[in-house]
């Protein structure tokens, strides 16, 4: 394993938190709500969304960190920040104090989608760049999957079974911060601040002579070209602007966080029982591994735009049979079957691309800013759609949610033709020339 993919996995790392952090709380879910005994509105909207509102704090302001204090630190504090959640939610005896420290970790959750993804992209050469970015997903997806599996074997271990749930985050999360100590600073984020001999150092500690004299007169040209006080919402970056918003926009609208905070209540509302229900989860978190690895396996061979086409016309299909499932009674083994193609969609489509190309499409001196815009329009509506699903289950169902899901596919697969152009391959600084001459 050569030095780059080191350093990619480390940083990447943060998206195994993220997604066993994202999920984890699927498990005690209805515990909590039984627990507290919560009303519909303020389980979904304080004890299950409280996260999500902190990813959204987290993806607001994470620019700022990752642009100020650097990347490598901004990883750190990440560490930090799901150490003391983990905890802190493990021994909270009121819903207050439960929302206040799983919102911590919804911080660290948010700023993670910035930072790591900035940072592997701007250490990671053109031609594989989109395969050393997905590990960042790659690794969000086995957090799914071992909180999945942490889930299920915690099950059953008497009535405060979910401590130990929320909890054992705090293992991977200390381990995680001390192997952010061993990896250097972005060079291009030392570039930005007139760190010139500490970049060159880590460009030729990791490129050939060749690679590296290329890439670092590459970036020096860039700096030269762009000033760094510019806004992200300045005219000529409004394209820019559009493609990460609709990106991160219909990630969201196809349901899929809606579905992974909720996946056990929702197998049970198709007739599946508590027990099968965790299983199928465990299920579904294997599925969405094995088709992220396919995923980010293609991206740099096919490239991001092929991989929305597959992506698009399998969650239209798949959301529209979930949705006649519910509607029609069919339940049975059909609905987990209906659900695993949904996430095999999800995992070989929008979860290979998303943190790659937000990551990609910005200039150097705006990354940071950019993702933040980008990450936070995914996060906002991460935080209002899964807030809404029990009461929408208990207003209109199941069948016709997921059926607006499916329709907000369509739309995707008509985004992905007419408007988002390909970006496999090209060095981030050709990247940002030719998206803001569009």
């Amino acid at each position: 394993m050569n030095k780059l993919t080191k350093w990619s996995l480390t940083a990447a790392l943060a998206g195994f938190l993220f997604g066993f952090d994202t999920v984890v709380i699927s498990g005690a879910d209805q515990k909590l709500q039984e627990l507290w005994n919560s009303t519909d509105i303020f389980h979904g909207s304080v004890v299950m969304a409280m996260a999500l509102w902190g990813t959204v704090v987290g993806a607001i302001f994470g620019g700022f960190p990752t642009r100020k204090i650097g990347r490598k630190k901004t990883l750190l504090w990440i560490g930090i920040f799901y150490t003391l959640s983990a905890v802190g939610s493990a021994l909270a005896n009121d819903p207050f104090t439960f929302a206040a420290f799983r919102f911590l970790g919804g911080v660290g959750v948010g700023i993670s989608g910035i930072a790591a993804p900035a940072y592997i992209s701007e250490i990671a050469p053109a031609k594989n760049r989109g395969k050393l970015v997905g590990l960042y997903q790659f690794n969000l997806v086995t957090g799914i999957l071992v909180a999945f599996l942490s889930n299920y074997f915690l099950n059953g271990l008497g009535e405060n079974d979910w401590r130990y749930m929320m909890g054992i985050e705090a293992l991977p999360a200390i381990i995680y911060t001390f192997l952010v100590l061993t990896i250097p600073e972005s060079p291009r984020w030392l570039y930005l601040n007139n760190q010139q001999k500490e970049a060159e150092k880590v460009i030729r500690d990791a490129y050939s002579k060749k690679d590296s004299d290329e890439l670092i007169a590459e970036i020096i040209q860039d700096k030269e070209l762009n000033v760094n006080t510019e806004s992200i919402f300045q005219k000529k970056y409004r394209f820019i602007l559009m493609l990460a918003f609709l990106v991160a926009a219909f990630n969201q609208f196809s349901g899929i966080n809606a579905f992974l905070y909720y996946a056990p209540r929702i197998f049970e509302a198709g007739g599946i029982g508590q027990s099968a229900a965790l299983l199928n989860s465990v299920g579904i978190g294997l599925t969405n591994v094995i088709f992220t690895y396919i995923g980010i396996s293609l991206i740099d061979k096919l490239g991001r735009k092929s991989l929305m086409y597959i992506g698009s016309i399998g969650y239209i299909i798949s959301l529209t049979l979930i949705s006649l499932s519910f509607i029609l009674d069919w339940g049975g083994i059909l609905l987990p079957i209906f659900l695993f193609l949904f996430i095999a969609s999800h995992a070989i489509g929008q979860g290979a691309i998303i943190w790659v190309y937000i990551s990609e499409i910005f200039p150097n001196h705006i990354r940071s800013y950019g993702q933040s815009f980008g990450v936070s329009t995914h996060w906002v509506l991460a935080a209002i759609i899964p807030s809404l699903i029990p009461f929408l289950f208990s207003w209109i169902g199941p069948g016709i949610v997921f059926g607006f899901f499916a329709f907000m596919m369509v739309l995707q697969l008509l985004f992905t033709h007419f408007i988002m152009p390909e970006t496999k391959g090209v060095s981030l600084e050709d990247l940002s020339k030719k998206l803001i001459k569009n």
